[in-house]
């Protein structure tokens, strides 16, 4: 069984802490190494695996200090081994990572970058998908194409509707905000961002989100085909 906890990094950013009943601990995409160092020691200072999605620096400058200071193994994208952490286990898509007894399988979701990667802990329901996609959007198409971001999200579509979305960024209420402007007529939406709006006027984090409420709500993941997602994609980066 894992435990999911945020770890607030950078101006932005989320780390995810990561338990295992077994008490092994995990970090994923630890883009500043003192925070996450705080919240481990006060909990005893074990580090076993850190999991990273993409190689961009706000989700891999911590990693290198904390592998130092823990020992922890450094987890990531076969494809982008040669831009991340040295590797102690490259990975690509349908392999599995263990973290104590429980185990994440690997989807490979470029489209913000060529080489990202998401993890699935299935008996969790927890999806952990780095930039690919955010609570009401997704990534910029930095390096890959709009094709490629639609069949990304389409495998993150494909999973059960409860799964918990754990994404990298503080991203959902200015992603509402565009949302609303390209869907206004959606009721779900909607509600969903009035839900956002009264969690940060009080300061409080709008993710996780569960994967039924982006099905319903998110326009990117809601989009029939990859030219609705093309377009929306160059309407959101002038939004």
């Amino acid at each position: 069984m894992i435990t999911v906890q945020a770890i607030p990094v950078l101006s932005d950013n989320y780390a995810w802490l990561l338990r295992d009943s077994s008490g092994a601990v995990a970090i994923v995409d630890p883009g500043e190494a003192a925070p996450v160092a705080a919240v481990l020691d006060a909990a005893g200072g074990r580090l076993d695996v850190i999991l990273l999605t993409h190689h961009h620096g706000d989700h891999i400058a911590g990693a290198e200090e904390l592998r130092a200071r823990y020992g922890a193994k450094m987890v990531g994208a076969a494809a982008d081994a040669h831009r991340l952490p040295k590797l102690d286990l490259s990975v690509a898509e349908g392999d599995r990572v263990a973290v104590g007894t429980s185990s994440a399988h690997v989807l490979e979701t470029p489209g913000h970058t060529r080489g990202h990667i998401a993890y699935v802990f299935d008996a969790e329901h927890v999806l952990l998908c780095g930039d690919t996609m955010f609570a009401l959007g997704c990534g910029r198409l930095l390096e890959g194409t709009a094709a490629e971001m639609f069949a990304s999200l389409r495998k993150f579509a494909a999973l059960p509707p409860g799964t918990m979305v754990y994404c990298g960024h503080e991203y959902t209420e200015s992603n509402a905000r565009f949302a609303l402007h390209a869907t206004p007529d959606n009721a779900a939406l909607q509600a969903y961002a009035a839900r956002v709006r009264g969690l940060r006027a009080r300061g409080e984090a709008t993710v996780p989100s569960t994967l039924a409420d982006e099905l319903a709500a998110n326009p990117f993941l809601r989009a029939a085909d990859v030219a609705t997602l093309a377009d929306l994609r160059a309407r959101k980066d002038k939004f």
